[in-house]
């Protein structure tokens, strides 16, 4: 029976510069810095140990068009131990890492297959004589907003057939619309299996045949948390078989503590060690927003504790764990809660003000400027609707509570 395996990742982001985390301690922010590396070490001792026929990458291998020389570099080393076992790998670039940015070139070993800008098939014989097509095209430019998917077409010839796309289902609104696909388009093209690249949280599309996003190997911010990893993948003539692999070092999380039943800062203490003990990962880093909620200590003192040194304690003895849980965002959130009714009653001001903030729905406007700067274009993820309406909460908060102090 004619069978072939295969490694599935995607989103490499090789070098993210992990913004906004140089607070951290200079061993953990190493660390942090490395664990795209890592992660890309994981994808060839997987590729070697598992002795699969070939790789696919499917997009964004590199986190800026520049496509930094040490990214290349450290890339370049893992495809040469592909290279040594005879395993093929290839690769599709993606939005990130488009053809027409600017970088010094590294010249790649001949295992390592690119596509060009327009879809294409390439041809591979595998070790025991299976014949595989694999179709793909790589982005020309930054943003690729054309059906690329309709020019994928099935030749024949080949005992399986592998699409490669780098792109958003059109169904998806939380990421760009590039090279738009519906998922009847994909199983229109009558292929064995979709690689799918772009969207950063795993997610099966189809199962027969498989339509894949692995997500991305490494989470780089705390809207990626959770496991990240690949997918290795057996296919013959009647079957398939699918295993996400864990190829993070570092994993970003998010836990909340309810605070109801403390009534000392000690307790809160407590609670919060608990939980961080909850979401430790053996052998990995976590990367821990906390919400605090429901704090209702009445001793003024133990609650001032709350904004400074709460965060001391929980990060004393963390910068020497290897598997340690960093709490990069605590929020905190009293039981008391504002009441909005009071306040109209004692002004008119707070009824406009309230139906104001209610009403508000020009958060784009607002931020423009930051999205119009050229860091802000660059490192700056749009805000989704829930996000939004967060950041309307928060500073209505804080104008309320600037207002009460004045």
């Amino acid at each position: 029976m004619k069978k072939i395996s295969f490694i599935h990742a995607a989103d490499l982001h090789l070098d993210s510069p992990m913004v906004g985390l140089k607070h951290l301690p200079q061993n953990i922010f190493s660390r942090v810095k490395e664990s795209t590396f890592t992660a890309l070490k994981k994808i060839t001792t997987t590729a070697i140990t598992h002795q699969v026929d070939f790789v696919v990458l499917a997009g964004d291998l590199f986190d800026g068009e520049d496509r930094s020389l040490r990214a290349q570099s450290r890339f370049r080393t893992e495809m040469l131990k592909l290279a040594d076992k005879e395993i093929p790998v290839y690769v599709v670039h993606g939005n990130h890492d488009h053809l027409n940015g600017s970088w010094v070139h590294l010249d790649m070993p001949t295992n390592v297959h690119v596509f060009n800008s327009e879809v294409e098939t390439k041809v591979l014989q595998t070790k025991n004589g299976e014949i595989v097509h694999l179709y793909g095209f790589s982005y020309p430019t930054r943003h690729v907003y054309d059906r690329k998917i309709d020019n994928y077409m099935k030749k024949e010839g080949a005992d399986f057939h592998i699409g490669i796309l780098h792109g958003n289902e059109s169904a998806g609104v939380e990421h760009d619309n590039y090279a738009p696909f519906s998922v009847s388009d994909l199983l229109r093209k009558d292929f064995d299996y979709w690689a799918l690249g772009h969207i950063h949280k795993k997610a099966v599309l189809s199962e027969n045949p498989p339509i894949i996003y692995p997500g991305n190997i490494q989470g780089r911010n705390k809207k990626e948390t959770g496991i990240k990893g690949i997918y290795h993948v057996t296919l013959n003539e009647v079957d398939m078989k699918m295993n996400f692999l864990e190829t993070a070092d570092i994993i970003w999380e998010e836990a909340v503590v309810d605070a109801a039943s403390a009534k000392s800062f000690h307790e809160v203490l407590q609670l919060c060690q608990i939980t961080i003990n909850s979401v430790r990962k053996e052998q990995k880093g976590t990367l821990l927003t906390l919400f605090l909620k429901n704090i209702h200590i009445v001793d003024n003192h133990e609650k001032k504790s709350l904004d400074g040194e709460l965060i001391e304690l929980l990060l004393e003895d963390e910068k020497d764990e290897e598997s340690f849980v960093w709490v990069v965002d605590l929020k905190i959130t009293e039981s008391q809660q504002i009441d909005k009714e009071q306040m109209k009653r004692e002004a008119n001001f707070y009824t406009e003000l309230f139906d104001t903030v209610e009403h508000y729905n020009d958060v784009e406007h607002a931020l423009a400027p930051l999205y119009e700067h050229q860091l802000g274009r660059k490192y700056l993820a749009h805000l989704t609707a829930r996000e939004q309406k967060e950041l309307v909460e928060k500073a209505e908060k804080l104008l309320i509570e600037l207002l009460y102090q004045s």
